[in-house]
């Protein structure tokens, strides 16, 4: 396990999606941000769902998906269903 395992939400499956897209540092997650690097994981996992998008976001923001804000939550829905 790398540097972005230790950031909250972020296990060993979606640590190696961010490695296959050439992210492997936090300050590279916080750069191209949770919504680029949602559509680059879905590009390669079409299973990728509302719930590894937020908790992208939560990672980036250094809390547990689940306390981020509801705007932030809605929000974060709405891109994703965007993309449907």
């Amino acid at each position: 396990m790398g540097e972005l395992s230790k950031l909250p939400n972020i296990g060993i499956k979606l640590e190696e999606q961010l490695n296959e897209i050439g992210i492997n540092t936090t300050e590279q997650l916080k750069k191209v941000g949770s919504r680029q690097a949602w559509l680059e994981i879905k590009a390669n996992d079409s299973s990728a769902c509302i719930n590894r998008l937020c908790a992208l976001e939560g990672a980036i923001q250094g809390v547990r998906w689940h306390s981020l804000s509801e705007e932030i939550k809605s929000e974060l829905k709405e891109f994703c269903n965007s993309v449907k």
